[in-house]
């Protein structure tokens, strides 16, 4: 078979009036085919040789592929198509079995023990609580009241919850000494007009008991003149 030289212009016009009549003839692929050289396929169409050179398509197996005249030669006669079978994969080679070992003659070897990666844990450490300042503890509170009660001035002092001294009766003026030493208006009033009504209270029991007096004086007088 002669697959050496293309498809000429009488052929391909061969083949077109061949596929109008519903035939799809048989060619041969040339050596400018490449490696499908000598196999046989068909033509089923003919595109517009002015767009492409490779305007005759083949179906070769599977796949329908345009190629160009030079590329394809008419089948001779009784040609059948061949298939190009797949070449067998080489059967893998069966693996080489191992001799046995004699076993007393080679010391055995301890599997290596496999050791766990170890988590180095870091301990965080303990968070330090705030300490308050302690302040030092002072004395207790002193606290010294001066009253008055009843016609009387007392004075108390207490510490904390300890009586220093029980309330005991001072002198109206020590009294309004110990205001004095207050820089409080109110208060200062308030203990002179208490003074100034006791003194007034005073003076009238005073003209009272004066009088009394003078009665029982005259009385006596009377008594010794009676003799």
């Amino acid at each position: 078979m002669d697959a050496g030289q293309g498809l000429s212009t009488s052929e391909v016009q061969s083949i077109r009036e061949a596929l109008a009549a519903g035939r799809k003839p048989r060619v041969v692929f040339t050596a400018a085919a490449g490696q499908i050289a000598g196999q046989v396929g068909q033509v089923i169409e003919l595109t517009d040789p002015e767009v492409s050179d490779e305007f005759v398509v083949v179906r070769f197996g599977r796949d329908e592929l345009p190629f160009s005249p030079a590329d394809l030669a008419v089948a001779p006669k009784g040609v059948t198509r061949r298939v190009v079978e797949p070449k067998p994969e080489p059967e893998p080679e069966p693996a080489a079995v191992a001799a046995p070992e004699f076993v007393l003659d080679t010391p055995r070897v301890p599997a290596q023990r496999q050791e766990e990666p170890k988590v180095e844990q870091t301990e965080k450490p303990p968070a330090r609580r705030a300490v308050k300042a302690v302040k030092p503890k002072g004395p207790a509170g002193l606290t010294v009241t001066l009253a008055y009660a009843d016609g009387e001035w007392t004075v108390a002092a207490q510490q904390g919850s300890k009586a220093l001294a029980k309330p005991y009766v001072v002198k109206p003026a020590e009294a309004l000494k110990m205001v004095a030493l207050v820089d409080v208006p109110g208060v200062q009033e308030a203990v002179e007009q208490i003074l100034g009504t006791e003194r007034a209270e005073a003076e009238q029991q005073a003209e009272k008991l004066r009088a009394e007096l003078a009665e029982i004086e005259a009385r006596l007088a009377e008594l010794r003149e009676a003799r």
